[in-house]
């Protein structure tokens, strides 16, 4: 059945978006979600919390098995995944930009995925899972063939499963880019999707995310490896890119403009983040969708955020006050001031599950 169109919810958390036509995020209903550890006053402190200090719902070290996929211009990709026995579905995670199964988010969904009976795999993008690829190319926050490949791969190793996926900040952005491209032959590969802190309007996320105290804290460590990573891309292919451009860059757009536009067949970053941003196209998405922002975003700014207007008919908007850039960590106890990242998959999976159509999982 269609879901009716969305409107906004009396039921909404103080601060956020709930639209009705879709299932409500469990448990939001005037619960103010997120409560992080006091101390945590504003989104850079729930951002830098929920990665370095938090516990990550994680109660044993996660037993990960990896796989080497070839890509079909002759790359690879590598695959974490966790299959308990049992399963009874499949969830597919996208990681952020530099991310990996390694991050706060991706253990926490893998060990919540575990407590109930799911499968999950986590398929890296090209160069993130600890070795150089091959290929003259990288990834990007549009990379939406590179998404469909990998779920269409997915579908193919893990048959017996009904699969939903989730995009973490870029792995979100090109998740919903995959959705929109797609339309609805999306749920040939997924029941429901995800997409949590993604950057929708690149270019609001690359000037916030290149001035002033976020640039200090985020640009320059996300730079570190990026400027290594096109050091050895040069290597392999030189003249693809400028190097020296590349290696100067003080900001997350001139890197862009200097070694992932051109690395991917854009005309520069300006044509790199329209293009791939999916802000403008959220209306073209035809499965149940989940579209998570924190309004104190360090990354996002909360005035690019979409409206219901904007949305269309399959997503739903959650833009609660806190969470940082995935900060989502609550604390277990009055005394914690660790918080757990497990808050965050505690309130998705159970959308994505009723979203699915899977009562009961």
């Amino acid at each position: 059945m269609r879901p009716a169109s969305p409107v906004a919810s009396d039921t909404a958390p103080r601060g956020g978006v709930v639209f009705s036509g879709l299932p409500s995020v469990p448990g939001a209903a005037g619960d103010d979600w997120p409560r992080p550890p006091g101390w945590q006053r504003n989104g850079h402190w729930q951002t830098i919390g929920a990665a370095l200090w938090a516990r990550r719902g994680v109660a044993a070290p996660l037993d990960w098995l990896r796989e080497r996929w070839t890509t079909p211009d002759g790359d690879f990709i590598d695959v974490d995944h966790i299959v308990p026995p049992g399963a009874v579905a499949m969830l597919v995670l996208f990681h952020g930009l530099e991310g990996s199964s390694a991050s706060h988010y991706a253990q926490a969904f893998a060990a919540e995925a575990q407590r109930r009976g799911w499968a999950i795999a986590v398929p890296h993008f090209r160069g993130c899972s600890g070795e150089p690829n091959r290929a003259p190319r990288a990834y990007h926050s549009g990379d939406f063939e590179e998404i469909a490949w990998m779920l269409a791969r997915v579908a193919q190793r893990w048959p017996d499963w009904p699969r939903v996926a989730v995009g973490v900040s870029l792995g979100g952005n090109a998740l919903l880019r995959w959705l929109q491209e797609a339309g609805a032959g999306a749920a040939a590969a997924v029941r429901a999707a995800a997409a949590i802190s993604a950057p929708l309007d690149l270019a609001a996320a690359g000037a916030a995310i290149d001035r002033g105290l976020n640039r200090v804290l985020y640009a320059r460590m996300f730079l570190r490896t990026m400027r290594r990573k096109a050091r050895e891309k040069w290597a392999r292919f030189p003249g693809l890119f400028d190097l020296e451009r590349a290696l100067g860059a003080r900001t997350l757009r001139a890197f862009d403009d200097a070694f992932t536009a051109p690395l991917h067949g854009f005309r520069g970053v300006e044509d790199y983040w329209r293009r791939a941003s999916s802000r403008r196209h959220l209306r073209a998405v035809r499965v149940p969708t989940l579209v998570l922002n924190a309004r104190n975003d360090p990354f996002v700014p909360g005035a690019s955020l979409p409206d219901a207007t904007e949305a269309g008919p399959y997503v739903q908007l959650w833009q609660p006050a806190r969470g940082g850039h995935v900060g989502f960590a609550e604390p277990r106890a009055p005394w914690d001031m660790r918080g757990d990242v497990a808050a965050l998959p505690q309130r998705v999976m159970p959308w994505l599950a009723e979203a699915a159509g899977w009562p009961g999982r």
